[in-house]
């Protein structure tokens, strides 16, 4: 049964504190897991209250269906983010 796994690098520029990403974080998180029924958490614990990296995992029985789920939780990602003051500097697919 295939899985995909989309890694998303963040840079919330206008984060001032670790309280500031995190807020930011919750609803991009909360957001994609309510809309698109995928498991979504933080990678890479970091120091830095401007970065963060999110894994996005979903599972089906189609590859087709998870191709273009993950390119629609990617756009969300990206206009979410945007509307928090943040934005999706990288991000990586791999469907297994």
């Amino acid at each position: 049964m295939p899985i995909a796994i989309l890694t998303l690098e963040i840079r919330i520029e206008g984060a001032q504190s670790l309280k500031d990403k995190r807020q930011v974080l919750r609803s991009l998180k909360d957001k994609l897991r309510v809309g698109f029924n995928v498991s979504v958490a933080e990678l890479e614990q970091t120091d830095l209250w401007q970065r963060a990296t999110l894994g996005i995992a979903g599972i089906s029985s189609s590859r087709d269906y998870l191709a273009g789920l993950m390119q629609k939780v990617e756009r969300a990602a990206s206009r979410i983010a945007n509307d928090n003051g943040a934005e999706i500097v990288d991000s990586f697919v791999d469907i297994d």
